[in-house]
């Protein structure tokens, strides 16, 4: 059998690009097969951005700046605003398209082919598509995810919309007022925030006890009294058991009330796309919302890998660039990578942004001696830099052991993404908590709150080593009455 490529990439997500521009720089032959960037993560992030700059513009008047008035009234302002806002979105989404277009990856060497296929095991393992026959020492599944919709009884007939598609089917000229969104993921409360900036009216369900059930839950906390205060109803602990259309009104039945609106939004989780790849032929398992992988990345299948959120998880970019990484070039070389997602960050873009990395501080008690953990808390209030652009919401925990290790750090604030960059660099190569205390930031700068909480650590120690107080209480005694 002639092999024709390393790998052949399956899946046209942004990991599968990434993966092959990896592939070519290492000068591995490498093909992918369906090349179809979804770009509705750029609509969402460009709106998100807008959405800040309306808020900052409704904020300006208490710093006594005002807009001009006119005779335009607030709700055709809105509709301009939304406009302009969708045309900036579209523009960049248009370049990032063409930058991973296929004749770009076709001339950084991928041999690009257009379509859908699926696996064959008979004579030997292969991926057929176009009627051709793709024959490689291994193969890499990055197709990416759909929405999974959750069975909620009328939900198919009164319709709704998906994160998939909602950028897509708001195109029009107006938004609609009244909004429901179902699911307590990260795209869900960004997108329900940029809403709200654009003066919509919108709720959020969410099944769990607070907005994300993944993080911290102070920051949980913090993040849902934020939505709050910029006008978005927030329901937990309620589940989505009715949905029906009255007087050509939607209407949600969430626990016990019963809510009125103009869209609906199942933002509940994803599933992955695997149905058409004729996994079960070829020895590949999965469960309904992943594949089964190992540490190494490899399916049932050591032939076949996976990355990108085909393997579960939320979605997120820079994770799903890592798996990549990690599978790539186990599957080009040897199986001998395996991922570790302790010091892996993720961000969410809401505002003020919420980033984690590593351990919470539950996760970090269940692990380890509730004695042994300690909690480094501080608030942007305190920082110079925070109060110098009144974004002084927020709040930096860091989570250490007493002999200075990091465990992980849960933030809400400005800069987030990029301070949780500077802890998750400080864990993967094992830099203690006391050398950040020596961090000697810019000033005025939100990196001082790095610098402030590991400080805080020291104080703690200290407080808690009753024999070292008295040590250095007697020495300086000593060192006074020597002196003279």
């Amino acid at each position: 059998m002639t092999i024709d490529y390393d790998v052949v990439i399956i899946g046209g997500s942004l990991a599968g690009y990434y993966a092959a521009l990896a592939a070519t720089q290492l000068r591995a032959t490498v093909a992918l097969v369906e090349p179809k960037v979804d770009y509705g993560f750029t609509h969402h992030h460009a709106l998100t951005e807008i959405g800040k700059l309306a808020q900052k513009l409704n904020d300006a008047a208490s710093f006594g700046i005002h807009a001009t008035k006119t005779d335009i009234s607030e709700d055709c302002h809105i509709s301009m605003a939304w406009q302009e806002a969708m045309l900036y979105a579209q523009c960049v989404a248009a370049n990032l398209k063409e930058q991973h277009s296929p004749a770009i990856l076709a001339a950084l060497g991928v041999d690009v082919i257009v379509g859908s296929g699926q696996f064959q095991s008979s004579p030997q393992l292969a991926f057929a598509v176009n009627n051709r026959l793709l024959h490689a020492r291994t193969y890499l599944l990055a197709s990416g995810s759909r929405p999974e919709i959750p069975e909620i009884e009328g939900l198919q007939s009164t319709g709704y919309l998906t994160l998939s598609n909602i950028w897509q089917s708001l195109q029009g000229e107006t938004l609609p007022k009244n909004w429901v969104i179902i699911g307590g993921i990260p795209q869900s409360i960004e997108i329900a925030q940029t809403l709200a900036r654009f003066g919509c009216s919108v709720t959020l369900v969410v099944k769990h006890p607070y907005a994300l059930s993944h993080i911290d839950h102070e920051i949980a906390i913090l993040l849902q009294a934020q939505l709050e205060v910029e006008g978005v109803r927030v329901l937990t602990d309620k589940q989505v058991t009715q949905v029906r259309l009255i007087e050509a009104k939607k209407w949600i039945q969430a626990g016990d009330k019963a809510i009125e609106t103009d869209e609906i939004l199942v933002a509940t989780g994803q599933q992955p796309n695997i149905e058409s790849l004729n996994l079960a032929m070829v020895g590949v398992k999965w469960h309904r919302r992943s594949l089964v992988v190992n540490d190494k990345l490899q399916t049932t299948n050591h032939r076949i890998y996976a990355c990108g959120d085909v393997i579960g998880g939320y979605d997120f970019a820079n994770i799903a660039n890592y798996e990549a990484k990690i599978a790539l070039n186990n599957a080009l070389f040897f199986p001998r990578l395996r991922v570790n997602y302790r010091s892996i960050p993720w961000a969410m873009f809401s505002v003020p942004m919420v980033a984690q990395v590593g351990l919470t501080e539950a996760q970090a008690k269940r692990l380890f001696s509730r004695d042994e953990v300690l909690v480094l808390r501080q608030y942007f209030k305190t920082v110079a830099a925070a109060q110098l652009r009144d974004e002084t919401t927020g709040m930096c925990k860091l989570i250490v052991l007493h002999n200075g290790e990091i465990l992980g750090a849960s933030i809400l604030g400005a800069e987030a993404g990029e301070l949780i960059n500077l802890i998750a660099l400080a864990m993967s190569q094992k830099i203690k908590v006391k050398d950040l205390a020596n961090l000697s930031p810019v000033y005025p700068s939100f990196s001082e709150i790095l610098e402030q909480a590991a400080r805080e650590w020291s104080k703690q120690k200290l407080n808690s080593d009753i024999a070292w107080q008295e040590f250095l209480e007697g020495f300086f005694h000593f060192r006074r009455n020597w002196n003279l």
